[in-house]
C-alpha cells in the first residue's frame, strides 16, 4: 500500500465540510429579495380605484403593516386601517362592520376572516378580496425560502391536486399511517364540486378575482376537506368516522412520546385514547368538538418541522383543525395570544397517505402532485426542479 493510502490522525481531527455553504454576498440577497417582492406585490393585487382596509392586531409587526400601506399608496389608495387588541374574533364585531363594508380590498389578520358567515357574504355578494397576513406577522420572512417560492408555481401543485378528486361520483377521502390512522370522510359529487369552486383551489394565489381569499405568504394551501364542502351549512352532517393518531399539536412543545387516538364518530370526537399528560389534556378539551377543516401545506419551502401557528404547512403535512366545544384553559395557558381562539385546536402528522377514491394525493407525508410531470416542468422555469419540490427545510 501507498504511504498516502491511510488518513493520520491529524488530518481524521479536522473538521470537514460536506455540503456547500452559501456566499454571503449583498448582491444575492438583493435578487432574493426581489424574488420575495414579486409575490408579494402580485399577492395583494390593489388596484387604482380599491377601497382597502386593513383588520389588524396589536402584536402584529408594524413594518408589515407600513409594507402594506405602502403598496398601497404607490396605486393611489390610501387604506383605512383598525388595529385590534387580539386576532381570535370568532365573528366581525357590529361596530367594524360599517368601515368594513366600504371595502373592495380587506388585509386581515383576525381569525374570522375565512368562516363568518358575514365575511363569507362580503367575498359573494360584495366581490371584495380579501388577503390573510396569518403566516407574515414579522417582517423578516421576506427573507425566508417560502416567501420567494414562485407563486404561479403553488398554484400548479393546487391544481394538479385538485385534479385527483374524482369528478362526477361519490367516494371516501380515507387518512392512514403506520400508527394506526384510519379515517374517512364520505364525499359526494356535489360537496367534492362546493370544496374545489374556490379561487384557491382553482390555483389562483393572487387577490385579482371578485370574492377571492389568498393567504400571504401563501403557505398553508385550501384544504383537503373543510365545511365549505357543504356550503359552510352549520347544520349539514358530514359522514367522518374512524381514528386518527397525531405526531404532535399546536400548544405543545414536542411531538407525542406515546401514541394518541382521536375517534370520530358522525362529524365529532367522541374518544381519546392514550395515557400520559398529553393524552390527558386533549381528551379534556377535544371530547364533542367537530372537525371543521383538514389542512395541507403546497410551498415546498415551508418549514416542515414549524407547527405554530397553524401548520405544518409543508406538501403533505396534514392538520386535523377541531372546534371545541367550549374554551380550552390549556390554550389560555399556552398561546395566551395564539393567532388563533382558545376553541380550535390542529393535530398533525408528518407521514400521513391520503387517498381520494383511487387516487392517492399524499404518499407518507409526501404530496403526490410534486412529481406531476407538467409540475416538475413549471418548476424548471425557475431553477432546479428536484431541489425546488423535494428540498424541503427543516
Amino acid at each position: 500500500m501507498g504511504e498516502n493510502s491511510e488518513m493520520t490522525s491529524e488530518q481524521t481531527s479536522q473538521p470537514g465540510q460536506g455540503l456547500p455553504i452559501e456566499p454571503p454576498f449583498e448582491t444575492l440577497a438583493i435578487e432574493k429579495r426581489m424574488l420575495a417582492m414579486e409575490n408579494f406585490q402580485r399577492c395583494f393585487a390593489i388596484r387604482p380605484d380599491d377601497r382597502v382596509v386593513m383588520l389588524l392586531d396589536r402584536r402584529l409587526d408594524p413594518r408589515v403593516m407600513h409594507l402594506i400601506i405602502g403598496l398601497a399608496r404607490s396605486r393611489g389608495v390610501k387604506p383605512e386601517i383598525f388595529i385590534s387588541d387580539t386576532t381570535q374574533h370568532l365573528s366581525i364585531p357590529e361596530y367594524v362592520k360599517p368601515l368594513l363594508e366600504r371595502a373592495t380590498f380587506v388585509v386581515s389578520t383576525w381569525y374570522c376572516s375565512v368562516m363568518d358567515p358575514y365575511c363569507i357574504g362580503l367575498r359573494r355578494d360584495l366581490g371584495q378580496r380579501w388577503v390573510k397576513i396569518t403566516f407574515f406577522r414579522n417582517y423578516d420572512l421576506l427573507d425566508t425560502e417560502q416567501a420567494r417560492f414562485p407563486v404561479d408555481l403553488v398554484g400548479e401543485i393546487i391544481r394538479e391536486t385538485a385534479s385527483m378528486y374524482p369528478a362526477g361520483e361519490d367516494f371516501a377521502l380515507r387518512f392512514s399511517d403506520v400508527r394506526g390512522t384510519d379515517l374517512a370522510i364520505d364525499f359526494t359529487a356535489e360537496m367534492r364540486d362546493n370544496l374545489l369552486a374556490p379561487n384557491r383551489w382553482r390555483g389562483q394565489m393572487t387577490a385579482e378575482e371578485p370574492g377571492a381569499y389568498v393567504h400571504y405568504i401563501p403557505t398553508h394551501g385550501p384544504n383537503l376537506y373543510d365545511r365549505s364542502a357543504v356550503r359552510n351549512d352549520e347544520n349539514a352532517k358530514v359522514s367522518v368516522n374512524g381514528v386518527v393518531y397525531p405526531q404532535w399539536a399546536v400548544g405543545f412543545e414536542k411531538p407525542f412520546e406515546s401514541p394518541i387516538g382521536v375517534v370520530f364518530e358522525d362529524d365529532r370526537v367522541v374518544e381519546v385514547r392514550g395515557d400520559g399528560p398529553s393524552a390527558g389534556i386533549l381528551r379534556g378539551m377535544l371530547i364533542g368538538g367537530q372537525l371543521i377543516e383538514l389542512g395541507c401545506g403546497f410551498n415546498p419551502k415551508a418549514p416542515r418541522r414549524t407547527i405554530y401557528p397553524a401548520g405544518s404547512n409543508s406538501p403533505g403535512a396534514v392538520h386535523f383543525g377541531i372546534d371545541m366545544v367550549q374554551p380550552s384553559d390549556y390554550v389560555r395557558r399556552m398561546m395566551p395570544n395564539w393567532e388563533e381562539p382558545p376553541v380550535h385546536m390542529d393535530l398533525v402528522s408528518f407521514d400521513n397517505t391520503v387517498r381520494a377514491g383511487e387516487s392517492m394525493l399524499v404518499d407518507n407525508g409526501f404530496l403526490t402532485a410534486l412529481k406531476a410531470p407538467h409540475v416538475v416542468e413549471a418548476a424548471s422555469r425557475y431553477g432546479d426542479a428536484v431541489d425546488l419540490l423535494e428540498g424541503w427545510p427543516a
